[in-house]
């Protein structure tokens, strides 16, 4: 507050692994401050926003690295994507990927050293936790996995991008609180296959559902279909027991893509 000459309004309560602070800056401009938890995953967000420098992004204001402090452009009326009609929202997250998806300035971790790294680690928690789901979807995740190599266009992936991440402001749609990596752009879709779990959980025909969305990207985007869906069942999977515990709603999402 005092280096950046900030006032403070009461945290945004719904952030998982960071303090989320509404704040106005010292020319009365409207701003974010983010102080995020020390984890590898957002480690490089500041790096990312900057790499975007506002092109489908919030814009990076202000960094502190020692302090994991970020102060980014605030969205009005902030609206998530998750408020917005599905097959909308669908064509709205599309286009935020596709100007997301650049070559990287700088150096960011490789998609492939995490997807070694929850080759190794997938089938050791699959059996810590009992064995939760059915072999054939942990063989299938891991053979994805241990086969994934990196394209010679790698782009820079925001990993986490769900209508919860996708804000309207006044410059239109934009993303916020990425998961950077670099690597091909199939992986970027698997967070939206998965997307809106809670309905999902309720529909009678959520297998049907989770093709649309996995036809629909893959259309849009100019993508392999089969490499979309081989990511959404790996990333549902790795994601799915972070923190030691099998997640329902992820497992029974990867479930849904194998089908």
């Amino acid at each position: 507050m005092e280096e950046w000459s900030l006032e403070l309004d009461p945290p945004f309560e719904l952030a998982h692994i960071a303090l989320v602070v509404p704040a106005r800056c010292e020319d009365g401009s409207a701003a974010v401050l983010k102080v995020n938890f020390p984890e590898p995953e957002s480690e490089q967000e500041p790096d990312a926003l900057a790499c975007w420098d506002g092109a489908g992004a919030v814009r990076l204001l202000a960094r502190d690295d020692e302090r994991r402090a970020l102060l980014i452009e605030r969205c009005f009326p902030g609206t998530a994507l998750w408020e917005v009609e599905e097959d909308e929202a669908n064509e709205i997250a599309a286009g935020v990927l596709a100007e997301l998806w650049r070559a990287p300035a700088g150096e960011f971790r490789p998609l492939g050293d995490d997807a070694a790294r929850w080759a190794e680690s997938l089938p050791v928690t699959w059996e810590a936790t009992g064995r939760p789901f059915e072999p054939a979807l942990l063989d299938e995740a891991v053979e994805f996995l241990r086969a994934a190599a990196a394209p010679e266009d790698a782009v820079l992936l925001h990993q986490d991008l769900h209508g919860g991440n996708v804000l309207r402001s006044a410059r239109g749609w934009l993303a916020i609180d990425p998961k950077p990596l670099v690597g091909e752009r199939a992986f970027d879709v698997a967070s939206l296959l998965r997307d809106r779990r809670d309905d999902l959980a309720r529909d009678p025909d959520a297998a049907w559902r989770i093709r649309r969305r996995l036809d629909f990207y893959s259309d849009r985007l100019g993508l392999d279909r089969e490499r979309v869906r081989g990511w959404g069942i790996a990333h549902a999977l790795a994601w799915g027991f972070e923190g030691g515990w099998p997640l329902a709603g992820h497992i029974e999402c990867a479930r849904l893509l194998m089908g």
